[in-house]
């Protein structure tokens, strides 16, 4: 991981789009810092596209997007459950400071009861047989995928956390770590998949077409999918903590952590 510095102005110059992660990249102790949101809004005003793109469960992220208990983030989309599903705002639906939203899926109806019924059915299992195990406080606002909570409002043990992912993938989910949640669900979605999906459904292009256009920025190991792709991937700070573990690391890394470095990368985009 090169620093930031590194990244050469002539690319930071043909960047016309950013994904981001959300947890420990723009928020600092759970909340997002005034100097991260500013630079959201800073980089929408610039003229990039801007999305957020996360684990959290859609009901966690409904509120940031319509603006149910502060002023709407300033985001094209916002891509939840590792690439699962999106909130779009509708244009021009504004009303009483609150946005319309569209909810996108890339499952069927039919297709999401079947695996929330075998989720659960996984989930009880894990409840019994990991001491100590927890659900991420979000049971009824996920959908597509199964999350665990190991470094959020409890703390697992590493060999707790190995236990889980072995449940998980011994009952066929696929699996992925953030800095926060352990996360399976019945189908291959990662943030990758995720990204190239929304870019087709909101602009109708294929992402792979146009990676020196964009870059990633990051924090943990669910977001390795997004190292591997990226042309242009950046690290916050704070991912020396999941260096050992991580197969596929950012380019270049930021000074300062979570949403110091997030400001530290828009501020590169904006004054390369």
């Amino acid at each position: 991981m090169l620093p930031l510095t590194h990244w050469p102005a002539e690319q930071r110059r043909r960047i016309t789009g950013v994904f981001t992660d959300i947890d420990d990249t723009l928020t600092t102790e759970g909340a997002i810092t005034a100097e991260a949101l500013q630079a959201l809004a800073d980089l929408k005003a610039a003229g990039l596209a801007v999305l957020p793109i996360t684990g959290r469960h859609i009901g966690w992220c409904m509120p940031l997007m319509d603006g149910g208990s502060t002023a709407p983030w300033p985001a094209d989309a916002m891509v939840a459950e590792n690439g699962a599903l999106a909130l779009v705002p509708a244009p021009d639906t504004a009303s009483d400071h609150r946005r319309q939203l569209s909810k996108l899926y890339q499952q069927d109806a039919a297709t999401r009861a079947a695996h929330q019924a075998r989720m659960e059915r996984v989930a009880a299992q894990v409840l019994a047989e990991v001491p100590g195990a927890l659900r991420a406080r979000d049971v009824g606002g996920r959908e597509t995928d199964l999350a665990f909570d190991y470094n959020e409002f409890t703390q697992l043990p590493p060999d707790a956390v190995q236990q889980i992912l072995a449940i998980l993938q011994g009952a066929g989910m696929y699996t992925t770590v953030s800095s926060i949640h352990i996360h399976g669900c019945f189908d291959d979605y990662n943030k990758w998949r995720g990204a190239r999906w929304i870019v087709r459904e909101l602009y109708g292009r294929d992402l792979t077409q146009e990676l020196d256009r964009w870059v990633f920025v990051g924090d943990s190991g669910n977001d390795q999918p997004m190292f591997q792709h990226f042309t242009h991937s950046v690290g916050v700070a704070n991912i020396r903590r999941f260096e050992a573990q991580l197969q596929h690391k950012p380019r270049y890394i930021t000074q300062g952590e979570r949403g110091a470095g997030f400001a530290e990368l828009a501020q590169a985009l904006l004054r390369p």
